[in-house]
């Protein structure tokens, strides 16, 4: 990616030596560069699937108006609930987030993997946005905003509810209002039922008592993730079933919100390669045409999301391509692109590579929990990521505990990711580290000894379970690599094959350590990027200075 142009950075530089601050943040100001590894759009009127490829999981979009927005599960990563931003439903891009930091503070300032925000629901009313999410070990919390690119509103507890999972709201033509959810065995018990509370106009509390109103035990095991429609007089909802990587979409419908339901399986795999084709979004265009984004369970790369055209026949809907014309579609690989009343879109892609030529973070990147303040330093001007090492917790295994993992999702089945960095250690046992992170994670790391610098690669199995890494054996760099730029790499084949090689100059890469088997992590994809931390107390820390993080 090449840098912004001079002529920026340098009113940029003017500005900040003045003491100026530039009004609007430079993301709003420049385009995002379009991806090196992924482009859904292929530049004909057509799209190829996933149309985003990085895990987006438990996908939920809207329109409103011109616009779709898209938010997602984001569990125990902050900024949380990333919201992107389309016009096409082909080429998105990520605008924001709810929350810079996961309420409760305290409790996501250390990691908690697997918790946090589940399948959350995005819809417009009153000329408000609105997010549903579940906790699912604290109930179910709503947030508004009338930007969807932000500020979000604080978080309100609509439930305090353990196993209570994946809200959805109704808001009918007489002016009642509804939520649908779904319940965690993990956490209540049970599973596979979904259920329907009234909630009041402004969708800020429950109104009344839980009624059942579907039971999938029968023929839709792991029945969750529903999401509320009406359409000519029928209540839908629309829920996955059969688990993540192999189920379902079913459709339920009725002419009473609370049911009888009736059931249709409208989307399976059929003869395709794409598995588990379900849970998502029914969004229709400004043209007058409906489609469905969904999730795809790719293990190591997370739940990607693809797009499907979607018709409706005596009034069920069927999802993808009916080849044989029963009423249950199987997904596309490729397809025309929506029809869109107005100009087309240019291309958009979510970020991956960063300058670091802003003064806030890209919108790619999150924290493994609730940031501090004193753990980076973003210099805009100087176009460099400053990231101090933090002391590793007491009791420390391995990375599983570690907060100050800077980390962005996967972004194409094959990729190459770069940083260029200077390591200033300042204390011994410092170290920085370029990292696959997952139930297995992987790194290659400098690391301050004896006033010496050393790289090596650490493998850890099942660092869930808080294993202990493997480590290779130290290769010691020149004297001359202190405080000078170096260059970090991992190389990312198909089936999420990682190597990891290091540079002096950036230009000849030497692999160090063998090829490490990328894993998923709890319930989200495995993850890239960076840390630095120290083992020793001291009252200052070392640094490691960014200047930049490319994937190609």
């Amino acid at each position: 990616m090449l840098r912004r142009p001079r002529l920026l950075r340098a009113v940029k530089q003017t500005l900040a030596v003045l003491g100026i601050a530039l009004a609007v943040p430079l993301h709003a100001q420049t385009p995002t560069p379009i991806s090196k590894v992924w482009v859904p759009d292929l530049g004909n009127g057509t799209y190829k699937n996933p149309v985003l490829y990085a895990d987006y999981s438990d996908p939920d979009a809207i329109r409103v108006g011109d616009d779709f927005y898209l938010t997602s599960s984001s569990f125990n990563a902050v900024p949380g609930l990333q919201i992107l931003h389309s016009k096409d439903l082909v080429n998105w891009s990520v605008i924001g987030a709810v929350f810079k930091q996961q309420p409760p503070l305290a409790r996501y300032r250390e990691p908690q993997h697997g918790n946090g925000v589940w399948a959350p629901s995005i819809r417009y009313h009153n000329k408000k946005f609105y997010i549903f999410y579940p906790d699912p070990d604290l109930g179910i919390f709503v947030t508004t905003a009338t930007n969807p690119a932000g500020p979000w509103s604080a978080p309100v507890c609509l439930k305090e509810a353990k196993g209570w999972i994946d809200p959805c709201p109704l808001w009918d033509e007489d002016g009642k209002a509804y939520l649908v959810h779904g319940f965690a065995g993990s956490r209540a018990g049970i599973k596979t039922i979904l259920a329907v509370s009234p909630m009041s106009p402004d969708g800020l509390q429950l109104l009344g008592d839980d009624a059942l109103v579907f039971d999938g035990h029968l023929a839709h095991p792991t029945l969750e993730g529903p999401k509320f429609y009406k359409r000519n007089g029928y209540y839908y909802i629309f829920a996955p079933a059969g688990g993540v990587p192999t189920g379902w979409q079913l459709v339920l419908r009725s002419k009473n919100v609370y049911g009888p339901y009736e059931e249709r399986i409208v989307m399976d795999q059929g003869k395709t390669p794409t598995n588990g084709p379900h849970q998502g979004a029914w969004v229709d265009t400004n043209a007058g045409e409906d489609w469905f984004l969904h999730f795809q369970d790719q293990g190591p790369y997370g739940r990607v999301v693809h797009l499907q055209p979607m018709v409706w026949k005596n009034d069920w809907p069927i999802i993808g391509e009916d080849p044989d014309g029963d009423g249950k579609g199987q997904p596309v690989l490729t397809y025309r692109k929506p029809k869109i009343k107005g100009k087309a879109q240019p291309l958009a892609t979510p970020p991956t590579s960063d300058e670091f030529s802003s003064n806030t973070l890209g919108l790619q990147w999150q924290w493994h929990a609730n940031p501090q303040d004193y753990w980076a330093y973003l210099n805009g001007p100087q176009g460099y990521l400053r990231l101090y090492s933090v002391l590793l917790p007491e009791n420390y295994k391995n990375l599983w505990q570690v907060p100050n993992l800077l980390m962005q999702k996967l972004p194409a089945e094959v990729f190459t990711t770069t940083a260029k960095l200077t390591f200033t250690p300042r204390v011994e046992g410092e170290k920085l580290g370029l990292l696959i992170m997952g139930l297995d994670y992987a790194y290659l790391s400098l690391t301050s000894q004896g006033g010496k610098l050393y790289v090596n690669q650490a493998v850890c199995q099942n660092a869930d379970k808080l294993t202990a890494e493997t480590v290779s054996a130290p290769l010691e760099l020149p004297a001359t690599a202190l405080n000078q730029p170096l260059y970090l790499r991992v190389a990312v084949q198909a089936g999420a094959k990682c190597q990891f090689s290091y540079s002096l100059d950036g230009q000849q890469f030497q692999p160090v350590g063998g090829v490490f088997q990328a894993r998923e992590g709890k319930w989200i994809g495995a993850k890239v990027g960076l840390f630095c931390t120290r083992t020793a107390k001291f009252n200052d820390a070392g640094n490691a200075d960014i200047d930049w993080f490319r994937v190609e």
